[in-house]
């Protein structure tokens, strides 16, 4: 209602969407599942191509990853010994940057976009939809200012945020079924074992490594590379994106961060920023086709085939690529919040 009228605007919703969404669950699929049944019926009869929605909805869900309360931030803060409240307040703007390489994009695309039978809703009904939707949208802003101001830590945070979830679903949207509940709960069982899994063996590999020379093989070869912390952040960039690819991001931050923290931090670069630069390139690999997991992900969800979505992620990609650059150039986006 207030920004369907505009070019782009369905694409601003899309990405807007994800971003308030990934405040709530913390898990990429879990964005994309709930936002492309809502938006992709009305995004299609307005002409968009399904292959620029799976396209963009990939990339946002990359782009949301670093919201609280992100698993992967709490996961990497307990690994790497790092602030989680820290993470937690520097992802809201590292988020936004991405949020704004992807909405000039998203502009720029949709230039010749066809708005003549698109009227704009009434100030009664934007307000109306306001009311109705306040109580849903200020969980992320009520997580994030509970664990800022000391309330609550990022674990504690969580339970609140569910009884909080539970009370307003209740409540005030038609309520919750008692199968939906039991559903819930064993989707979170399941997620619970398999992140100890991850850990758990992650862990035992991180200590393999360790005691094999390894680690302090390579951050000799690291610490001394031309450049200093550049050449260092544009490696990790490399190594990350690659890692991303490959694998999820849990097991990629567990294997590495133990690794590559000291070395990071023998060179003078802030721990905060530092992770939030990993773990946006290790989201961006994560789309990245032809081998990306979560790229396939997006097209399962989006039910469209790779090969059509292949060629029109790239410039998506690039955008936050860009957005990326600009995160490990400027530390005082990672550090402004903290």
């Amino acid at each position: 209602s207030m920004l369907g009228h505009v070019k782009a605007g369905m694409s601003y919703v899309l990405l807007g969407s994800l971003f308030i969404v990934s405040g709530i669950s913390g898990s990429k699929v879990s964005d994309m599942a709930t936002v492309a049944p809502a938006l992709f019926p009305e995004m299609k009869r307005r002409g968009h191509k399904p292959r620029e929605m799976i396209a963009l909805l990939a990339t946002g869900a990359a782009m949301a990853d670093t919201v609280p309360p992100s698993i992967v931030l709490i996961v990497l803060g307990s690994v790497a010994g790092v602030s989680i409240a820290g993470l937690f307040q520097s992802g809201f703007v590292i988020a936004m940057v991405l949020l704004l390489a992807l909405l000039v994009l998203a502009r720029w695309k949709a230039r010749h976009e066809d708005m003549g039978d698109v009227r704009r809703a009434k100030w009664s009904v934007i307000g109306r939809l306001m009311l109705i939707a306040a109580p849903a949208l200020v969980l992320p802003f009520l997580i994030r200012s509970v664990v800022g101001g000391g309330v609550a830590t990022a674990t504690e945070v969580s339970t609140i945020a569910v009884v909080y979830a539970l009370l307003i679903g209740k409540v005030l949207y038609g309520g919750i079924s008692g199968r939906q509940f039991y559903n819930m709960l064993v989707e979170t069982a399941a997620l619970s074992g398999a992140i100890l899994l991850i850990l758990g063996t992650a862990s035992a590999m991180a200590w393999s490594i360790t005691q094999s020379g390894v680690v302090q093989q390579l951050s000799q070869f690291l610490t001394t590379l031309p450049g200093g912390w550049v050449a260092f952040m544009a490696v990790s960039i490399a190594v990350f994106l690659l890692l991303g690819c490959l694998l999820e991001g849990l097991p990629a931050i567990l294997l590495l961060a133990p690794i590559m923290f000291p070395i990071a931090k023998k060179l003078g670069i802030n721990d905060v920023h530092y992770s939030m630069v990993i773990v946006s390139a290790m989201n961006i690999g994560l789309m990245m086709p032809p081998i990306g997991v979560g790229f396939y992900l997006a097209c399962r969800i989006g039910d469209a085939s790779p090969d059509d979505v292949m060629g029109a992620i790239w410039p998506y990609l690039l955008a936050l690529l860009v957005g990326l650059v600009v995160i490990a150039a400027v530390p005082w986006l990672s550090t402004v919040a903290l």
